[in-house]
């Protein structure tokens, strides 16, 4: 699969386990993360715990994307209702975005992602998985049939009648919309995010303080 990378910026780690990059950037973001007065406090206030739930500074996709203000609100309601508020588990949800991110060489939201799957059961044995893709051994027939989706929608944009019908034996049709709805979304992620350059966000600790 070509990488959708910018020849500019490391794709995401091919081992999962390689962290000896992690600090590294892309370069001068394009948009720089806004503090207080670029955010609003509803906005600032969201980046600042959402770092406390990371462990993390605050995220620079929500301290970028935040400085369009009414945009990020609307954005993130309907992100919340595909993951945690969809009806597909959380831990599904999560290998998913991990594996498009890795698809799409996406090393933010592949690093965003897997410290979030850890806290609902993504083990470093299942990213070593999802980076190798759905033919690794291990998956359950229902798992694999999510991530070949996943797969074909990244690099096809679309599903034929086989994988379709693969993915309506383990979900019905509500689930169904929401896979496509949140393969897509995550897919257009990785997208704004490479293509603003976002930096990595720092462990919490590393800084005096949280910015």
């Amino acid at each position: 699969m070509v990488s959708h990378a910018s020849p500019d910026r490391p794709a995401g780690p091919a081992d999962p386990r390689d962290r000896s990059n992690v600090a590294s950037t892309a370069g001068t973001p394009r948009i720089p993360p806004g503090g207080l007065r670029e955010l609003g406090l509803p906005n600032w206030a969201f980046s600042r715990l959402s770092g406390l739930a990371t462990g993390t500074t605050p995220p620079n996709v929500f301290t970028t994307l935040g400085r369009h203000r009414g945009l990020f609100r609307g954005w993130l309601m309907f992100a919340g209702r595909l993951m945690p508020g969809g009806r597909i588990g959380r831990r599904e949800t999560e290998m998913l975005i991990i594996r498009v991110a890795h698809l799409r060489g996406s090393r933010y939201e592949f690093e965003h992602h897997v410290r979030l799957g850890r806290r609902c059961g993504v083990t470093a044995a299942d990213v070593d998985r999802l980076v190798a893709g759905p033919d690794a051994d291990g998956w359950s027939p229902r798992e694999q049939a999510l991530l070949r989706a996943a797969d074909a929608l990244v690099a096809e944009r679309r599903l034929d009648d086989e994988r379709w019908a693969e993915v309506r034996r383990h979900l019905d049709e509500r689930e169904a919309i929401e896979l496509l709805m949140l393969v897509g979304h995550y897919d257009m992620l990785a997208m704004v995010i490479e293509t603003l350059r976002l930096d990595l966000d720092e462990p919490r600790g590393r800084r005096g303080r949280l910015s």
